[in-house]
């Protein structure tokens, strides 16, 4: 099955592991190809990549890493996708195991135990996310953020546009694949140390997941978001009412307010979930 598989490594300054990796790879099974999407690197990433049997595509200047990840899809020639980081966290020897998950799964995603995430702050971060994802997905997520995973190239195509350049890429994958009703799979791999720093800022990127996580539901499934706001809106303004009913013999213009909210709120919800719907439809058609 590896023979049709595309490996696409995106890549930024990682000649530390570059190397390693590519050989690791080829060891690991005949794959189709194997492409590193140099994005930009101001070190020898490329040209070690290349020594080593890949297939390079170098980005003129450094554009993020999900839009590494979009220039390997378009590129890839396979009809299979396997996407591993370049740092050299990710265990070439389990690429053949979740690659041979695809005869059942759409996604497969290497989900990392909660031991071999660098970093107490980096751990309860990602189990926040995983937390919420799973709330909004309605589905249980343990690893919304690894970069270790396979699918259908022709899915990933079918999402190619909602991926950002950034580094939200597995987060609005994985929440792409599972609202729109194909079967994810979350295998379980041990990740090493990685080669070199992490390119991820933990403030920043870290409020753009949850952008993302919320705009991915949004398009997907807007009521997972709207409903509780509008719950919760007409619960304060109920509770409020009935407080100053008791205490003052009279509704306040506040608890009316609230209330009013909250209808806006749901009539908000329910035509984005009518967009949403059709554009399932039209999409399908």
């Amino acid at each position: 099955m590896t023979d049709a598989v595309s490996v696409i490594v995106p890549a930024f300054n990682e000649s530390a592991s570059i190397e390693a990796l590519i050989s690791g790879l080829r060891q690991a099974g005949p794959w189709h190809e194997i492409l590193v999407v140099d994005d930009g690197s101001t070190d020898d990433t490329g040209p070690r990549a290349a020594k080593a049997g890949a297939r390079v595509i170098r980005h003129p200047y450094n554009k993020g890493n999900g839009a590494a990840v979009k220039t390997g899809i378009r590129q890839a020639t396979g009809g299979l996708v396997l996407i591993l980081d370049g740092d050299g966290q990710h265990q070439p020897s389990d690429a053949a195991r979740i690659v041979a998950a695809l005869n059942e799964y759409d996604l497969v995603v290497g989900a990392r135990s909660s031991a071999s995430q660098a970093g107490g702050a980096r751990r309860a971060g990602n189990a926040l996310l995983n937390a919420i994802a799973s709330y909004l997905a309605e589905y249980h997520i343990p690893d919304l953020t690894s970069g270790f995973r396979a699918a259908r190239r022709e899915h990933l195509l079918e999402f190619l546009h909602l991926l950002p350049n950034g580094f939200s890429t597995p987060t609005t994958t994985t929440l792409a694949f599972l609202r729109a009703g194909y079967s994810v799979r979350f295998e379980p791999v041990d990740a090493g140390v990685r080669q070199g720093h992490s390119k991820i800022r933990f403030g920043a990127d870290g409020v753009q997941f949850f952008v993302i996580l919320f705009k991915v539901i949004t398009i997907f499934s807007p009521m997972r978001i709207f409903l509780p706001l509008s719950a919760a809106s007409f619960a304060l303004g109920g509770i409020y009412a009935l407080w100053t009913i008791a205490t003052q013999s009279h509704v306040t213009n506040s608890s009316v307010l609230l209330i009013l909210l909250s209808v806006i709120i749901f009539l908000v919800g329910l035509v984005s979930e009518q967009i949403s719907s059709l554009r399932f439809e039209r999409h399908q058609s």
